[in-house]
């Protein structure tokens, strides 16, 4: 129904000149009551009236019927048992199953359902639209391109933009990032108004959630605790320890005092497996290795100075970084400043036995070790301008290394679930993505972060993201695609049969120059009887090596012939 209203008027009125008036306003929303008016209403006790602040423009009103649920029951007959059967009574069916099987009926009524069951059955057999075909055969993997994109920046909230030293991933599913700001420059004057530390949730870039306030110094090492999302651990620049908890505000709950602390700032602290859960270790420039229970900061638990033969503290090496894998709880690596990397056994005697293995690394300052989450023997260390991938059953040599960039490299990790890749930074603002299994010779992503180096970086532990900090105090929320984040089912077949040989063959080249040496030195008259006997012991095992492997032997013959060409010229000399 159209709803209609026709507008009437005067023609005299239209177009009718507006006469305004001075007049003061009329209150026309308060009237006095007139008891005259009172008469004419008719009082109704009780009334009830339904109001609406609209007029009604229907012609009808309805309202629906509520519909009525009664319950009741419904006897089953057909299909289904009878009434005076007990469904229940073992003995009642088997008896009415027997009278039904006797009947006449029944042969003749089976067979035609049986006939309409075969067709069924045979319809099934011919298609099955469950089966899975092909199921023998792995369907071939779509060819992703590598990429990686920059999702969030989280910003240093101090006026003067200071460098992101360290940065740590909360272990509830790494939901948190905890980043610590400190300039670690010789004689850096010490005139910035803050030293303040952040923790950020990832999904809010623009506000911390959480800020650590130091009393006195800045925070140069910051690490979450594995399994306590709330508990953190920290080493300072003036060398002293404190224990964090996020639920207790911005000051530290526990700090080691100064006097049995480390004399020089705290370059690492690890989380390490313990009884009660709360054990750490930490590591200075003052070369000293102390491990603490962070109940109880009063003194360490135990102290080694990087120093053998002799535990003396002024001929300590400078550590620079720590390693720890959770697998081999007694095992540690030690990154020095002087490019060896230390290979310590806690379980060790004397300081001998723990500093049992050293490393010639690198020419300046080892900045980052880590062990491979997929082959604890193998692990790779960063510093100067190249990274370095090593075997413990290698001593003398690397296994494979990268070439030396332009750039210096300021930190670098293994991806914790693509067990061949690994990241690193550059002092001119990249982030190069390694795939050694796809090619060793340059990097599968180089990517500019910023304009300013870059100073640290960790990975997620899902292995997708990648947390990148500048010296700006700016840190960058990397994502990578997901060829780059996950192993297939060769990676790790591959990727072991890589190591093998690199390793035998970084075997093969130390005998044979050990053999070479002491050639020498039976040529020029200083050895004796038993180095002969030595020479004779390592060329049998350098010939049954080669014989075990000639593949490799044929791949060092270039260089077996520069080594004898250049021994030729020296005896002729």
């Amino acid at each position: 129904m159209e709803v209609q209203y026709v507008y009437q008027k005067k023609r005299t009125e239209f177009g009718r000149q507006c006469v305004f008036s001075d007049k003061g306003p009329d209150l026309i929303d308060n009237y006095p009551s007139n008891w005259v008016l009172l008469e004419n209403y008719i009082l109704k006790d009780p009334f009830s009236q339904g109001t609406q602040c609209n007029s009604i423009l229907a012609e009808h009103d309805a309202n629906t019927t509520r519909a009525t649920f009664v319950h009741s029951g419904m006897n089953h007959t057909e299909g289904g048992w009878p009434k005076d059967i007990n469904k229940e009574d073992e003995e009642q069916t088997k008896r009415y199953r027997r009278k039904i099987e006797k009947e006449d009926s029944y042969n003749p009524i089976l067979m035609h359902l049986c006939k309409n069951m075969e067709d069924s059955v045979l319809q099934n057999n011919s298609i099955n639209i469950y089966q899975q075909y092909f199921s023998d055969v792995e369907p071939t993997p779509l060819v992703e391109k590598s990429s990686a994109r920059i999702v969030n920046v989280y910003q240093d909230q101090c006026p003067t933009k200071r460098v992101v030293n360290r940065i740590s991933w909360s272990p509830d599913g790494g939901t948190k990032l905890a980043v610590t700001h400190c300039d670690l420059k010789f004689q850096q004057p010490f005139d910035i108004p803050t030293s303040h530390s952040y923790i950020w949730d990832i999904e809010n870039p623009n506000r911390p959630l959480l800020i650590f306030q130091p009393k006195f110094t800045p925070m140069v090492c910051l690490e979450y605790h594995t399994k306590d999302v709330n508990t953190l651990v920290s080493g300072q620049l003036s060398g002293r320890l404190a224990v964090w908890d996020s639920r207790k505000g911005c000051g530290p709950v526990n700090r080691s005092l100064t006097e049995v602390s480390h004399r020089e700032p705290v370059m690492s602290v690890l989380w390490i497996n313990s009884k009660s859960g709360l054990e750490f270790f930490s590591t200075s420039t003052d070369g000293q290795v102390k491990w603490w229970d962070a109940r109880k900061l009063t003194e360490p638990l135990e102290t080694l100075i990087l120093s053998s033969p002799g535990q003396i503290i002024q001929k300590a090496m400078s550590a620079s970084c720590l390693e720890y894998e959770t697998t081999i709880p007694t095992r540690f690596m030690v990154g020095t400043e002087k490019g060896v990397i230390i290979s310590c056994n806690r379980k060790g005697k004397s300081p001998s036995e723990k500093m049992a293995l050293r490393f010639s690394a690198h020419l300046g300052p080892v900045l980052a070790i880590q062990r491979n989450a997929a082959y604890v023997k193998n692990f790779l260390s960063v510093g100067d301008w190249t990274v370095r991938i090593w075997s413990e059953d290698c001593k003398e040599s690397s296994i494979m290394w990268t070439c030396y960039h332009r750039d210096r490299l300021t930190d670098g990790a293994w991806s914790p679930t693509r067990v061949s890749v690994f990241f690193t930074t550059r002092s001119d603002g990249s982030l190069d993505v390694w795939d050694i299994l796809q090619q060793q010779e340059r990097a599968c992503i180089s990517m500019k972060v910023s304009d300013e180096p870059l100073s640290c970086l960790r990975v997620h532990e899902q292995g997708r993201l990648v947390a990148v900090g500048n010296v700006r105090g700016t840190t960058n929320l990397v994502q990578l695609s997901e060829n780059l984040s996950y192993s297939t089912k060769l990676d790790r077949t591959l990727l072991t049969a890589m190591f093998e040989r690199e390793s035998r063959r970084e075997r093969i080249l130390e005998a044979r120059n050990r053999e070479i040496k002491l050639k020498l030195k039976t040529k020029s008259g200083l050895a004796v009887g038993a180095d002969s006997v030595a020479v004779m012991e390592v060329t049998e095992t350098v010939e049954k090596t080669v014989a075990s492997d000639p593949e490799v032997y044929a791949s060092e013959e270039e260089f077996f012939s520069i080594i004898s060409a250049a021994e030729a010229k020296d005896t002729l000399k």
